[in-house]
């Protein structure tokens, strides 16, 4: 269960309603860019702040959200939400030697999430964010993490993640204390992503790229 304080907060519920209402059939909302505030404050803890229903209709709509813009994850922050709640889901695209070491991350709600590093290990490679579209640079994460998280019924769960899962669960925990990925970024990588698709596809450890934007992953 969620923590000692589990008092719903009525205004709070109201304020995501609202939010739920914006989104409509559809299910879908807009997703906050860069400069907003919202992007930049660590997000109050969950504690059992929202009806059960209004919760699970939140993350319904984040789930949804999330595939259609489409990513692999989505941050409450990410839709003007200042709740430590995220949404991640990834799946394996058919090339078992990508160096990214991509892998299966079913659908999970991750409420209150936090992880460290398990190892020395990092790895550098182009990363993108909802919240700063159009646009993708490389940075360097651990490779392998303890991640710690709760579900949306408030049990607590713990995992090694390695490659790219731990990528994203890092990425996703990351704007909950109003961090985003460019923060740490190889700023001489940053590209546009038709550049990115034009040039650096082909090399998904960013050799090429850091040889002529001139920055290090090592």
């Amino acid at each position: 269960m969620f923590g000692r304080s589990t008092t719903v907060d009525a205004e709070l519920n109201r304020d995501v309603e609202d939010l739920l209402h914006e989104a409509g059939k559809e299910r879908i909302l807009p997703i906050v860019q860069m400069g907003e505030p919202v992007l930049r404050q660590p997000s109050q803890q969950y504690t059992g702040q929202l009806r059960r229903r209004t919760l699970a209709e939140l993350l319904d709509v984040m789930h949804v959200t999330m595939l259609d813009a489409p990513g692999v994850g989505l941050a409450a922050a990410q839709i003007g939400l200042g709740l430590r709640i995220a949404v991640i889901e990834d799946h394996v695209r058919g090339d078992g030697d990508d160096p990214r070491e991509i892998a299966e991350l079913p659908f999970h709600a991750i409420i209150n999430p936090v992880y460290e590093p398990a190892g020395t290990q990092t790895r550098s490679f182009y990363e993108g964010c909802l919240s700063f579209a159009g646009y993708q640079a490389v940075r360097r994460r651990w490779l392998d993490i303890n991640a710690r998280w709760q579900d949306e019924e408030g049990r607590q769960h713990e995992e090694r993640l390695h490659g790219w899962p731990a990528r994203i669960f890092q990425h996703e925990t990351d704007h909950l204390s109003g961090e985003v990925y460019i923060d740490k970024a190889e700023i001489r990588s940053l590209s546009e992503d038709e550049n990115l698709g034009e040039l650096w596809s082909e090399d998904p450890v960013p050799t090429e790229a850091a040889e002529e934007l001139g920055f290090s992953i090592d």
